[in-house]
């Protein structure tokens, strides 16, 4: 799968893992569609890559199928399709003062993660399959999604973010096996504790931070977008790579606080 004259649609593309997946993508030829909410960062993105901006909720099938008919405009076949839109929420399932965990909020974090990945998947994998393959397997498309290690070793007060990264990890295989038929591939990567701005703002950031890469096996820090962004890009270009789920995590396994 060569990404040189392919269209690349990437959801949370602004910034984090999105951010440096476009940038990658894009330095390796790809005409890339940064979706995302954030029209200013977005806009500014694309602009400074050659790219194209189209704001994008991600549970919304309009605004994703915008974003996916932004790609074939483009011109260039659609390969790529990769899923790093998402939020947080930290809740028990009963909190300390005897009340059960917002249902509201539990449904949102799903819509947003799990329900926004289908969406994504599904709608790219349409356009997709309407390509040309590119080789005698028949092969004309690669989806990767983003899940998080918490899909498997979900720590206290993530019920609902590990429900939502553990039904990202559910649906890598099936999704594989279901899009055989037309030729596209389906990854899933779990990062584990990766420094995007996200940490970066309370005022003690380098303590807290140190704190978090206590349990990493090594190498001893936090994992860099940029190269959550070159194993996005292995996963594309490696033909025989299918149905895996891929742990991004210096060796890190979560405690439950």
């Amino acid at each position: 799968m060569d990404l040189n004259g392919a269209a690349a649609v990437i959801s949370g593309g602004a910034s984090g893992l999105g951010e440096a997946t476009a940038r990658d993508l894009a330095a390796h030829g790809a005409a890339v569609v940064v979706a995302d909410l954030n029209e200013e960062r977005g806009k500014a993105l694309a602009d400074e890559i050659g790219a194209t901006f189209v704001k994008t909720d991600v549970s919304d099938e309009q605004q994703v199928q915008a974003a996916v008919d932004a790609a074939v405009a483009t011109g260039r076949p659609l390969r790529a399709v990769v899923s790093s839109a998402g939020i947080g929420w930290a809740g028990r399932t009963v909190n300390r003062d005897g009340s059960p965990h917002d249902l509201a909020t539990y449904r949102k974090v799903i819509e947003v993660n799990l329900i926004g990945t289908f969406n994504l998947m599904r709608i790219g994998a349409a356009a997709i399959a309407r390509t040309e393959p590119v080789d005698a397997d028949g092969q004309r498309g690669v989806i990767v999604n983003t899940a998080s290690v918490a899909a498997l070793e979900g720590q206290t007060g993530q019920v609902a973010y590990s429900a939502s990264k553990g039904g990202i990890v559910g649906m890598t295989l099936p999704a594989a096996r279901d899009l055989a038929a037309v030729g596209v591939r389906v990854n899933t990567v779990c990062p584990g504790i990766i420094d995007t701005p996200i940490y970066g703002f309370a005022a003690d950031a380098e303590e807290f931070k140190a704190r978090l890469v206590a349990p990493v096996v090594f190498p001893k820090r936090m994992g860099r977008p940029d190269e959550f962004a070159h194993l996005v890009r292995s996963l594309i270009e490696n033909d025989y790579m299918n149905g895996e789920v891929v742990r991004f995590d210096g060796g890190i396994r979560f405690q439950p606080k």
